[in-house]
């Protein structure tokens, strides 16, 4: 090989992993992707010996919040920056966030908005979700069509949240636009109403601590909402997926729509799988500030129901739902500096640098899904759920080199190891049995026990159409 072909970084002595196959090889790298899987590759400019231990793609976290504008005093302890350094010790080496549209503000200014929070400081490469709370005829006949012409091929839709909320005939005119100009529409599913009616019940009785956030959002409105969402998505033929699904009912909801030849994807989140409604709080303490979030944490039956949808297909995409507030600080779980009624705590947990690991150590290693299985959920399903496949979420030639080579080994998650901004993480004392040792991204080590910074380096990708999206065979309902 001569020197204008050699390659700037192999990984030797790999153990491969995609969504399909498991394979010993050399990865060769040049200028940024894979150039060469083989064995016994010439010498790098840089070579790291995997020594046979397990190689995996980059992860693609397709569900997760940075720097996404709140009303005071609420702000999100991540930005760009510390979410995508978070994100890279933890073997993610493409997130997604949302660019979300303020009710009566333009789609497009969010955009612009969230380019300049995200301009110069992200350390890995990041597409935009849209959030769409206002669907007015501009947005669309106009702004909407045209940004998903442009890159951004996916949107959310929230059932729940009065500042985001849609009602069905708003959702049915947002789906129209997804089916029209193949987008993916991903929906919150929960029943307004009936959130607001058992909150206030709630709180006329004195029933305001955090551990009765999960009482207002009991399983049948996850349920309801889940059944509603796919209907609508029926009457206008469209795919959707239904994002952090929490347990047994919206997953019977989500078998049922698919036995029925309905093309619903679902995703779900680690404190689906890590977290109970105990973590809430057992008395009134406001500890469980830091686990609200919503759906909100289930049970141990419906950790184990989530588990089988992992490891049976019912699951696509395998997310964080990174939503950081800081929990004692006034901008973040205390707002105003107040321990305030659960309807008040600031909705999220931090997951972004622990959702692989997590997954990988339980799943994996736990004997609960393949290692095929893991890459899929992790990396090459959400790629292709948000037009970011092959480039993303596999090990390929032509692919972008973001790789993670892992160190199996005893690890316990302490907040004081992760680098988020947030100042707890609720899987604080978890046991895991692997960690990413080297997290390579564009072919640079970004994180080898120590965080190698490349603020500026990640970069915008414009999506293209969704690939796991099957195209409408009917007209919709007219």
């Amino acid at each position: 090989m001569s020197s204008v072909d050699a390659f700037d970084l192999v990984v030797r002595n790999a153990r491969v992993a995609t969504a399909s196959d498991v394979f010993l090889a050399d990865i060769g790298i040049r200028d940024g992707r894979i150039a060469q899987l083989g064995r016994n590759l010439p010498q790098g400019a840089q070579d790291i010996d995997a020594a046979g231990r397990t190689v995996t793609p980059g992860g693609v976290d397709a569900h997760c919040h940075l720097d996404q504008p709140m009303a005071p005093p609420l702000r999100m302890a991540d930005d760009f920056d510390t979410g995508t350094r978070a994100a890279a010790c933890g073997g993610t080496t493409t997130v997604i966030p949302f660019a979300a549209q303020a009710k009566g503000g333009s789609l497009r200014a969010a955009v612009a908005d969230y380019h300049q929070r995200a301009e110069g400081r992200a350390h890995v490469d990041y597409a935009f979700h849209l959030i769409v709370s206002d669907p007015t005829p501009a947005v669309l006949a106009q702004e909407l069509p045209a940004l998903i012409a442009e890159g951004y091929t996916s949107f959310k839709i929230y059932m729940t949240y009065d500042d985001l909320k849609l009602d069905d005939g708003q959702m049915l005119d947002v789906l129209a636009v997804a089916r029209e100009h193949g987008a993916m529409a991903m929906v919150h599913a929960e029943n307004a109403d009936c959130i607001e009616w058992l909150t206030k019940r709630l709180e006329a009785a004195g029933r305001t601590a955090p551990r009765f956030h999960g009482l207002s959002r009991p399983m049948l409105v996850e349920r309801e909402a889940t059944h509603r969402a796919m209907s609508l998505a029926e009457l206008v033929d469209v795919p959707i997926l239904i994002v952090h699904v929490s347990g047994r009912e919206a997953v019977e909801q989500i078998r049922w729509a698919r036995s029925r030849g309905l093309k619903v994807f679902a995703e779900t989140c680690p404190q689906y799988l890590f977290l109970t409604a105990d973590d809430l709080g057992l008395d009134d303490s406001y500890q469980g500030a830091r686990c609200v979030c919503s759906p909100p944490p289930r049970d141990k039956a419906n950790q184990a129901v989530i588990w089988d949808g992992l490891a049976d297909g019912l699951f696509t995409v395998f997310s964080s739902d990174h939503a950081p507030f800081r929990f004692d600080d006034p901008q973040g779980k205390k707002p105003g500096g107040e321990e305030v009624p659960f309807r008040h705590i600031p909705n999220g947990i931090p997951g972004i640098e622990t959702r692989m690991a997590l997954l990988y150590s339980e799943g994996v290693l736990g004997g609960r899904i393949t290692l095929e299985k893991f890459v899929e959920l992790t990396a090459t399903h959400p790629a292709k759920a948000y037009g970011l496949h092959p480039r993303k979420g596999t090990i390929a030639i032509g692919s972008d080199a973001d790789l993670v080579i892992w160190d199996e080994g005893e690890r316990v998650i302490r907040n004081a190891d992760l680098h988020h901004a947030v100042d707890y993480t609720p899987y604080e004392g978890q046991r895991l049995r692997a960690w990413p040792g080297t997290t390579i991204a564009n072919g640079e080590v970004v994180w080898n026990g120590v965080f190698h910074p490349r603020a500026g380096k990640g970069r915008f990708l414009a999506c293209g159409a969704p690939t796991l999206l099957p195209r409408a065979t009917r007209s919709p309902a007219p």
